[in-house]
């Protein structure tokens, strides 16, 4: 193979270990924005702030991100999937039991976890976001984001639940409740301040469900 210029083509080198030190720079970059961005706020962190707890300079954190609203952005995708692989949640592992479930109660048992493990990771992470959002406009922007995917997987879920039967209420109700519910600030009020074990909370919140919807 040749290049443009007649000459041999050049290969496009690759080195794995530099591929790997590049994401653990990110990952590093992502824990401290999330640490900072929790304890100070959003707009009380700078860059220069999370290159200095990650121990990097702020030009790597900008050539990562690109912006702050960039870096929040990965910070909230980070807490909501558990990791930074490109695998949107309806796909994980986690979620497959909704899915898999052969009954509606079981789908709203299935769905309750997964309620509870988004809300251990990333309870915080939404606060955070939600008070940003009134002095920030692009904190603002990711907020609403935010609402409206919860609002795409309560539809998802009541879709697999009138798959597998008629629910109590029409549908446009039942997604209103499966959104409310999913709101990671029940898991902080009723774990993270009132101290429940997450199983309780599991247990409360799919008995909830099934009242409402079935």
């Amino acid at each position: 193979m040749s290049d443009v210029k007649g000459g041999p083509a050049r290969r496009r080198y690759r080195s794995p270990l530099r591929e790997e030190s590049a994401r653990r720079t990110r990952q590093a970059v992502v824990t401290a924005a999330r640490e900072l961005f929790v304890a100070r706020g959003y707009a009380a962190t700078s860059l220069a702030d999370v290159a200095a707890a990650a121990g990097v300079a702020r030009p790597t954190v900008f050539a990562a991100f690109g912006s702050k609203a960039a870096l929040l952005h990965q910070v909230v995708d980070e807490a909501l999937a558990g990791d930074d692989e490109p695998v949107p949640v309806a796909e994980r592992p986690w979620f497959r039991p909704v899915f898999e479930a052969a009954g509606q109660e079981a789908v709203l048992d299935a769905y309750a976890r997964v309620a509870e493990l988004i809300g251990a990771r990333a309870a915080q992470v939404f606060e955070t976001v939600r008070r940003a959002a009134d002095a920030a406009p692009e904190a603002a922007e990711l907020w609403q984001t935010m609402v409206g995917n919860r609002r795409a997987g309560a539809r998802m879920v009541v879709e697999r639940l009138t798959s597998l039967g008629p629910l109590a209420v029409e549908t446009d109700r039942a997604i209103d409740v499966v959104w409310f519910y999913n709101d990671p600030a029940h898991y902080a009020a009723l774990v993270t301040g009132c101290g429940w074990p997450p199983d309780a909370f599991v247990a409360w919140l799919s008995s909830q469900l099934r009242q409402a919807l079935l």
